[in-house]
Parts: C-alpha cells; sequence; structure tokens
C-alpha cells in the first residue's frame, strides 16, 4: 500500500478553515484523477474539490458540518500502482481553480484547470504539473488584483454556461455530450458525470430531487439568524443557528467595520421616472432582447461615473501607514442576499463598462451567488460597493462599510409618488439613495457632491449614457 493525504487546501487567500458540507466519495472507493471529492464551504464561497490522484480512498478524516483547519488532513488514498496518479501531495496551499463561465475564459482547447499547483489537465485528464515561482507575489485584499482590460461590448463579458465541473465538462467534451442540453441532479442543478453517462446511453432523463424543508427549520433559502420559520405554531421554541461560515465572515467583517471606521451619511430622494421610461424602452430593442436590464443596472453605471468624477469615494484609508489610498479602478461589489447569507462579490474594473456589458456583468454575478459558485477570488480586492434593499419593498436604509472601503450606496424601492414639476403636484417614479461613508477620509461635502452626482445621472441617464 502506498498512502497520500491530501491536506485541505487554501481556497482563498488566507482562509483558515472550511465546512464540509457533502462528501462525494466514500471509503473504499476508486476515483480517478480530477473527479469531484466533496463540496466544502469557506467563508466566502462554496468550492467543489476534484481529487489530486487517482487511487483508492482509504479514509475521510471529517464529517458532513465539521469544521475543518486548512493544511490538516482531508482524505488518505492509497495510490499504489495507479495510473496518472500524483507524484507528489498536494501543496498546502494551492487553491481549487476556479469555475470557468465560458470555454473562452478555459485555458485552451481541450484543457481544462484543475488545482493551482498541479496546471492543467490535457486532452486525457492528467495533469501537468506546475509549480508557483518561489518570491512570487500573493494577491491580498488590501492590494487587489489590477483591472481587466476595458471592456465595451457584451462579448467581453462571459456568458452564464450550464453547471458542472471542470472535470464533467472534460468528459462531456471527450463523448459529445452537449451539457445545456441536459438538466442536473446533483446539488443545486448541477450536472453530474452521472447525468451525462445517463446521457449516453440513450435512457430516462432524471428528474432532479426536490428536497423540502422541515418546519423546524428556516424556510428561506438562509440560515441567517432571525429568518422566517416554516410554521410560527410547530416550530422549535428556540432555534440555535451555529455561528460559521459566510454568516461568521459577515458577523465578524461588520463588527470590525463598526468599531474601527467612523460612519457617516448622507441621503437623496430623486425622480426616477427616466430611468424607468429608459428601461421599457431598451427592453423594446430586438438586440437586447435577451438582456436582463434592471434599475441595478443604471445605478452601477451612475456610481462609477460619480468616482470618475470624484476619485476620493473609490478609496480606502491605511491606518498602518497614516494613508488614503485612492484608486483609478472600480471593483464593484455588489450586496447579494444567497441561500447562505450575505456576501459581496465583486465586478471587476466595472468603471470601463458600458450599458450591455454592466447588465451582462451583475446577471452574471447573481446568478452564481445565488448557486453557490462564486470564486475566492470574486470576494477580494472590492473599492466601492452597492447594497440595493428596494426589492423588499424599503425605502431606505443607511448600510455598514464592508471593510477597507470608504463608500457604500444604498438603494431604496422605486414607487409612484407626488412629485413637483414645474410648480405642479403630479405622479412620478420616485426613489431614494443614501450613501455611507468613511469619515476618515470621505467628508460630508465630497459625499453630499457624489451623491447629487448620481441622483442627477438617474434623472436623465439617457444622454450621459450615450456621452459614455
Amino acid at each position: 500500500m502506498s498512502e497520500e493525504i491530501f491536506l485541505l487546501p487554501d481556497v482563498g487567500e488566507g482562509l483558515v478553515e472550511a465546512e464540509i458540507v457533502t462528501w462525494k466519495v466514500n471509503v473504499g472507493d476508486v476515483v480517478t484523477l480530477n473527479q469531484p471529492l466533496v463540496d466544502i464551504e469557506t467563508a466566502k464561497a462554496t468550492v467543489e474539490l476534484p481529487s489530486p490522484y487517482a487511487g483508492t480512498v482509504v479514509k475521510l478524516h471529517g464529517n458532513v458540518g465539521d469544521v475543518m483547519e486548512v493544511h490538516k488532513p482531508l482524505i488518505t488514498f492509497d495510490i499504489g500502482g495507479a495510473p496518472g496518479a500524483a507524484s507528489a501531495a498536494v501543496p498546502a496551499e494551492a487553491p481549487v481553480a476556479k469555475e470557468e463561465p465560458t470555454k473562452a475564459a478555459s485555458i485552451g482547447e481541450g484543457r481544462e484547470a484543475v488545482l493551482v499547483g498541479y496546471g492543467v489537465a490535457n486532452e486525457d485528464g492528467v495533469a501537468t504539473r506546475q509549480h508557483r515561482r518561489q518570491g512570487a507575489p500573493r494577491p491580498t485584499a488590501a492590494e487587489p488584483p489590477s483591472a481587466p482590460a476595458p471592456v465595451a461590448t457584451v462579448s467581453s463579458v462571459p456568458a452564464l454556461a450550464p453547471r458542472s465541473t471542470p472535470p464533467v465538462r472534460l468528459y462531456a467534451k471527450q463523448h459529445g455530450v452537449d451539457l445545456a442540453a441536459l438538466a442536473g441532479t446533483g446539488r443545486d442543478g448541477l450536472i453530474t458525470r452521472d447525468d451525462v453517462e445517463r446521457a449516453l446511453s440513450g435512457a430516462p432523463v432524471a428528474t432532479p430531487a426536490r428536497t423540502s424543508t422541515p418546519l423546524s427549520g428556516p424556510t428561506t433559502t438562509s440560515r441567517f439568524v432571525g429568518r422566517e420559520l416554516a410554521s410560527w405554531a410547530t416550530g422549535p421554541k428556540e432555534e440555535r443557528i451555529p455561528v460559521k461560515g459566510v454568516l461568521r465572515s459577515m458577523s465578524d467583517a461588520m463588527v470590525q467595520s463598526a468599531f474601527s471606521a467612523p460612519h457617516a451619511a448622507v441621503w437623496v430622494t430623486f425622480d426616477a421616472t427616466k430611468t424607468m421610461e429608459l428601461l421599457a424602452s431598451l427592453k423594446k430593442q430586438p438586440s437586447l432582447q435577451d438582456l436582463r436590464l434592471s434599475p441595478l443596472t443604471i445605478v452601477a453605471l451612475a456610481l462609477c461615473d460619480a468616482a470618475r468624477h470624484f476619485p476620493g469615494i473609490n478609496s480606502s484609508f491605511d491606518a498602518a501607514a497614516g494613508e488614503v489610498i485612492v484608486r483609478r479602478s472600480i471593483n464593484l461589489g455588489i450586496a447579494a442576499d444567497t441561500d447562505r447569507g450575505l456576501i459581496v462579490p465583486n465586478i471587476k474594473g466595472a468603471d470601463q463598462f458600458d450599458l450591455v456589458a454592466m447588465a451582462q456583468a451583475l446577471n452574471v454575478l447573481v446568478e452564481k451567488a445565488r448557486n453557490g459558485t462564486t470564486t475566492p477570488n470574486e470576494m477580494i480586492g472590492t473599492t466601492l460597493t452597492i447594497t440595493n434593499v428596494g426589492p423588499f419593498g424599503v425605502d431606505a436604509a443607511v448600510p455598514i462599510l464592508p471593510p477597507g472601503t470608504g463608500v457604500i450606496l444604498a438603494v431604496g424601492q422605486i414607487a409612484k409618488a407626488p412629485w413637483v414639476v414645474n410648480d405642479e403636484v403630479v405622479v412620478r417614479q420616485v426613489a431614494q439613495i443614501a450613501m455611507a461613508f468613511d469619515h476618515r477620509q470621505v467628508d460630508g461635502a465630497l459625499a453630499s457632491r457624489a451623491l447629487g452626482h448620481v441622483a442627477r445621472f438617474l434623472e436623465d441617464p439617457a444622454p450621459r449614457l450615450i456621452a459614455g
């Protein structure tokens, strides 16, 4: 017997632990290289770990629900004589490859990403080992990755692809199976290898198993404390929800922000009628029929435009160095209510996006957040944030800043209300926006000017969008 121990990797730049969500293998199973082993949940994302070995599972070092420390044993394999087995243990710091939304985002024709540190799989599914250069710097939250090249068209933003894992996509491609034609039976509609094999055999398409939430637990898709119960009368008298994963990350971040940065806020009510009319007109255009446009798209463009005019709002405060860091590239964070709680993924280089590209990027971001496929890289480096409370029927909010940022914009619901136009009271589409800011780097005058700029943009967006 030749045993190798797979250590839990750091899948997100400095994370120290992860919770086991689902085991995909059992002791005694024979696994192939890159076969999915386990779903883990970190403070930033849910990640599927592929196997770095071909061999037999000897031991699972944790149960579902256990919180495991990074660099501790996760699985023990017997790889004695197994073809295609990796030649050495997985580097402890090796993160899992990020989900590629489209073929254009893949590493190359016929090649799929596997564990970083193990390179990419060739057409036979065998990993080509690669090592990170010694001394190569690693990105941190304080130093976000550089912005991507400017995006000007819809083709610049990846489209949504059927949800599956890199090994399954490779297997499907090798056998000529179109994933878009399959219904996933895995967790949250994930297309599994069994789904592909079922398609190859011509067997009837399986119906994804439907899950129900017990009356004793939360009915919403979140474990966040305080969500509604299925039945107030029949539910438990007391419910304890472990503070871990996304919930703990959010709790720690909000406490850190609230007690380390002096918060202040300004807000304004504005006439959003022309924004709503513009959206209605755009949705009638044949070329935009497949594009999901929303007021949030225009708000995102307005905030990015305000930051170009008032760069100070796109900043962070470095207390150790006694410096304010003003950035000329925007990583736009969008607060998303997901089944795992509140997360804030971001769109890199959002200041370079036009209307179509922004709409596409927002749709991809929201879809990935809801499906739990947000990558760790999409969770770091936020410089400016929007939280949209309007869908909940809320008029306004003064949110807490995400740590490391200087401004967050809250958007309330857009609703009909009396409004004065040319000294006459008329019915208009009205909304409120609020800007919370760190008063160490953004003062009231700067925040007020920036917020006023956003409001004026939203009151008549067409000319500004045409001007670029």
